[in-house]
């Protein structure tokens, strides 16, 4: 045993025990589990979109020395790496060379996973109730078929053993609502389906210690069921949403690099006081606002300006937080931090946004508040006529039972999850994913479209207009040159030079803010900027190729056209929609896109606040706006639309605040989308049409006594399915 405990590692103490040792354990156990998760890296990743993507990021990582683990979410679009003694900024790079761009994001600011908790719950509860609904179900065959005296009432008693318990557990969802309604003073559709499962139970048990011909036990639970298959439904079409305002705030780089004299020290960025200086390393995302004190280099302001090229950085330019740092080390002067940085603001400015359009009413919420009382009256009427004539308690609760059972707005609470879920199943198919319940109600209504130029009209990515400007024997040069530089463009040169062997060159050194130069066969050559670059005149995107003894060469590049633009935006010229175009890029360019698409109205140099009061402006003005975007500089214009959609490349934060993502590279579901999204209302429309003529027939047979509780939940399953039967209509595009 002495061999075994020391080999074990452990120091025996006379009189030790387990409960004194308990507190140290519980720490020791607190401080491993707060140790590995500081070894948790979660970085997102924007352009993932497949299997093969999760195969390549992974095996990217797990190539590095020191990445114990890699696990991707596709879903989500983030890796988490569980990485000791590594930062982010040392795989951020690994994985864009694997062809992958990937930010950090801070663990601690991501939502919770209370949606899927909610959606599970849901689940068992549909479980649990249609496994009692069936059982109850044969039980009641038996007493339909003539069970008689003792016999129909131990059938009873066992249907109510199952009944009770089911519609108390599987119920909650509406009884809460209903508490909940009540203590507010509102009458919610809450609160006529409890009464309804309350009185059927409460009817049931009552016959049942009588002796009484019926029980509704059945009635209960299955009204139950139906219910919550609804109430499921209407959770998955909202079940994707997030909150956009922390995916910014998880967007902002959780770290920084303080510089203290000579000595550098990682603070969190909260930590960060106006007048700090830090230092953001090449490939880094800038943690606060500040101005550069030192260094040169290149900053990729893309995703929250939507200039396509990237901006030369030197002392004195100011930056803000959630930029990249392209090719050099920078020194800043932080003037604003956490909080108060440029980031938080937008984040800030997004949360208004969203909070204002949370307030849009869907159609079932409006039928809703003429519905529930209208059938509370119902009931109170039907129960005081019949114990005013007939002068029986028993008979007169059975009436009003009925018709609240009858009542019951399952066929309403069908109507717009049902039609929601067969229009997400076209669109999805066309790739389009619905994420926010109301979306479909909302877009019907736009009239106007607003249009984000850079990853959204077009790709993102530069392309070498004519390879054949490059003569043969400097194709080797260019590729060389092109491999020497992490700018956009030099990467786009080197991909159509991918067939040419690179030259050997000597010397190889970036100039940041510049570009490349070398020394070739004892010539010196670049690649790189031009004072040609900074007109504005042009619409192309350019790069210069200089060789010593001969003329300089002028490349251009031209960003790629999104697949269906053409077509989407012809489309919705063509049904009378206001198309515009908002972008933060150059004029030129901007213009050019106009003109190629037929746009009339565009607006170039465009902040992300004054896109977001453009959209506000026309939402004031009476427009119903949908917002097409893909960046940061987008994403409280998205937010503050009447509806929106992202593509699947766009940020995180981007396709949070969108209604609708996207799935694939083509844009023409988006004139899809239009055209399903009015089909899809006026089913809606048929469903509450078909629930109030339902409602016309039986009511009255409910009020004249012609319809016990059970022929009532019958009659409302009919409603239901008839409901159903007619949303799916929708899925296979028949009008």
């Amino acid at each position: 045993m002495a061999d075994l405990t020391a080999a074990q590692g452990f120091q025996p103490r006379i009189g030790a025990c387990p409960a004194c040792d308990a507190a140290p354990l519980a720490q020791r156990l607190a401080d491993q589990a707060k140790a590995a998760a500081a070894h948790i890296l979660i970085l997102s990743l924007p352009n993932a979109h497949c299997a093969l993507c999760i195969t390549q990021v992974e095996s990217a990582l797990l190539a590095q020395p020191g990445v114990r683990s890699a696990r991707v979410n596709l879903t989500l679009r983030r890796v988490t790496v569980e990485a000791p003694g590594l930062q982010a900024a040392d795989l951020i790079p690994v994985l864009a060379r694997a062809g992958h761009v990937a930010h950090e994001l801070d663990p601690d600011a991501l939502s919770s996973t209370a949606a899927d908790r909610a959606g599970q719950d849901l689940l068992m509860r549909i479980g649990v109730a249609g496994f009692a609904m069936m059982n109850i179900m044969i039980l009641s065959v038996a007493v339909w078929s003539g069970a008689e005296a003792a016999t129909r009432d131990l059938f009873h008693w066992i249907s109510g053993a199952i009944a009770l318990p089911t519609v108390a557990f599987a119920g909650q969802p509406f009884f809460a609502s209903a508490w909940a309604s009540l203590k507010a003073w509102r009458l919610g559709m809450d609160v006529p389906i409890s009464l309804a499962l309350i009185l059927a139970s409460a009817i049931s048990v009552f016959e049942t210690t009588q002796s009484g011909h019926h029980a509704y036990f059945d009635a209960a639970v299955m009204l139950c069921f139906f219910l919550l298959i609804g109430r499921y439904l209407d959770h998955r079409t909202r079940a994707i949403a997030r909150s956009a305002a922390a995916e910014l705030t998880a967007l902002e780089v959780p770290r920084a690099t303080l510089l203290s004299g000579i000595v550098e020290k990682t603070v969190p960025v909260a930590e960060l006081r106006p007048g700090d200086t830090i230092r953001v390393r090449p490939g880094g995302r800038i943690p606060a606002d500040g101005i550069i004190v030192d260094g040169t280099s290149e900053i990729d302001r893309a995703m929250l300006t939507g200039e396509t090229l990237p901006v030369a950085a030197a002392p004195g330019l100011a930056l803000s937080a959630g930029e990249v740092n392209l090719t050099g080390p920078l020194v800043l002067r932080v003037t604003a931090a956490g909080r108060d940085s440029s980031l938080s603001r937008l984040a800030s400015l997004v949360e208004a946004a969203e909070n204002a359009r949370g307030r849009y009413t869907s159609l079932a919420e409006r039928a809703a508040r003429a519905y529930s009382p209208a059938v509370h009256l119902l009931a109170l009427t039907s129960f005081a006529g019949w114990f005013w004539t007939s002068g029986d308690l028993r008979l007169a609760l059975n009436f009003a039972a009925a018709v609240l059972i009858i009542t019951c707005p399952c066929a309403l609470g069908l109507a717009v999850p049902a039609v929601a879920t067969a229009a997400s199943g076209r669109l999805f198919r066309r790739g389009l994913l619905i994420k926010e319940g109301t979306a479909l109600e909302r877009l019907a209504e736009v009239d106007t479209v607003v249009f984000d130029k850079t990853g959204t009209l077009t790709l993102g990515q530069p392309r070498l207009m004519d390879a054949t400007v490059i003569p043969a024997d400097l194709r080797p040069l260019t590729r060389a040159l092109a491999e020497g530089s992490s700018h956009p463009l030099s990467l786009a040169l080197a991909e159509a030079l991918a067939d040419t062997p690179p030259a050997v060159l000597e010397d190889l050194r970036e100039q940041p803010g510049q570009g490349v130069t070398a020394r070739w066969q004892a010539h010196r050559v670049s690649l790189g900027r031009s004072d040609a670059l900074h007109q504005d005149d042009t619409p192309t995107l350019s790069s210069w190729l200089s060789v010593e003894g001969r003329v300089a060469l002028r490349l251009d590049f031209i960003d790629r056209l999104r697949p269906g633009a053409e077509e989407c935006v012809a489309r919705l010229l063509a049904n009378g929609l206001w198309v515009i175009l908002l972008s933060g890029d150059r004029a030129a360019p901007v213009a050019a896109l106009a003109r190629q698409l037929g746009i009339q109205d565009w607006r170039a140099a465009v902040t992300p606040v004054a896109k977001a009061e453009a959209v506000a402006a026309l939402a004031d003005a009476g427009y119903k706006v949908l917002m097409v975007g893909d960046g940061l500089n987008d994403t409280a214009a998205l937010a503050r639309a009447h509806a929106s959609i992202s593509p699947a490349s766009a940020l995180d934060a981007a396709r949070v605040a969108s209604d609708m993502v996207l799935t694939g590279q083509d844009l023409s579901p988006v004139a899809d989308a239009l055209a399903v999204s009015r089909l899809a209302t006026r089913r809606i429309r048929q469903n509450f049409a078909i629930s109030i003529g339902y409602n016309v027939i039986a009511v009255p047979i409910a009020l004249l006594g012609l319809a016990t509780p059970l022929i009532a939940a019958l009659a409302m399953s009919a409603s239901s399915i008839t409901v159903t039967l007619n949303a799916l209509r929708l899925g296979g595009g028949s009008r």
